[in-house]
């Protein structure tokens, strides 16, 4: 019988980002360590981080300081939207 060696990894995050991202994990039947893992495999996989991190450019960081403050063109119905979006 073989023994898988192991090794610790040891992190500083906020409180109440490791509880809430813990709940999750428990609520998906996974141990932290088991998430960690994972989260590790999809780096070696995607040879990078399994997610897009990205700084926004001038345009985008605008777009989404509008849509948070609630600028931005409104329509009355989706017909009208797809109309001026030229769908």
């Amino acid at each position: 019988m073989s023994s898988v060696k192991t090794t610790t990894a040891r992190v500083r995050i906020r409180p109440e980002i490791k509880s809430e991202a813990e709940d999750i994990i428990h609520a998906l039947g996974l141990s932290v360590s088991t998430a960690f893992e994972l989260f590790y495999r999809q780096i070696i996989l995607n040879r990078g981080l399994p997610f897009d991190v990205r700084i926004p450019n001038t345009t985008t960081r605008k777009a989404v300081e509008d849509a948070r403050k609630r600028h931005g063109e409104k329509f009355a119905t989706t017909e009208a939207l797809f109309k001026d979006l030229g769908i």
